[in-house]
């Protein structure tokens, strides 16, 4: 028996790949597995292109922080982390309602992601230590903002990244009934 020199592609090195080689080059961005926190850089002086970092070297980092990439527009995309503020896991339950209220969007893009790359999603209310969460309600608002996304279309560079998971995954076209609570 010979040995194989093919060497078999991680989940994460194919989606940093097929990112940084097709929407990704065309935007002047990178999407990078950091090993710690998620952040979003801009090009500077520094470094000439903007970089997308996920957390933990996790996959499903990795496509919420490419959700968030999808949403934020040409400004907010020259801003460290695109301007938005966070409040890390303790938060109390007027800070977790905001951080659900700007989450519906990019969980439900990420949700999008996940089933083009033939992956299961699951919400993230992301608070842990911090006010009690109603994560079974939080989902039926995901879930119906991808529906609406799936109606009206989704973001450009969203719908050209589902395209690019679709083809590299070999997976199905969206629809409705996949988007299950």
């Amino acid at each position: 028996m010979g040995w194989s020199t093919e060497v078999t592609e991680t989940p994460n090195l194919a989606l940093i790949r097929l990112f940084n080689l097709g929407l990704g080059r065309q935007f002047n961005t990178r999407l990078i597995d950091l090993g710690s926190d998620p952040l979003y850089l801009p090009a500077d002086e520094h470094c000439p292109w903007h970089r997308i970092y996920f957390a933990h070297g996790f996959f499903a980092s990795a496509l919420h922080e490419l959700a968030h990439w999808t949403l934020a527009g040409a400004a907010r995309r020259q801003r460290v982390d695109y301007g938005y503020w966070y409040h890390p896991d303790g938060r109390s339950e007027a800070q977790q309602a905001a951080f659900e209220r700007v989450e519906v969007k990019p969980q439900a893009i990420e949700w999008a992601f996940h089933l083009a790359a033939g992956r299961r999603f699951n919400v993230s209310v992301d608070n842990l230590g911090g006010a009690q969460v109603d994560r079974a309600t939080f989902q039926r608002q995901v879930q119906a903002q991808t529906r609406r996304y799936l109606k009206q279309g989704f973001p450009p560079r969203a719908q050209a990244l589902i395209e690019d998971l679709h083809r590299y995954y070999a997976t199905p076209a969206l629809s409705p009934e996949q988007f299950e609570c």
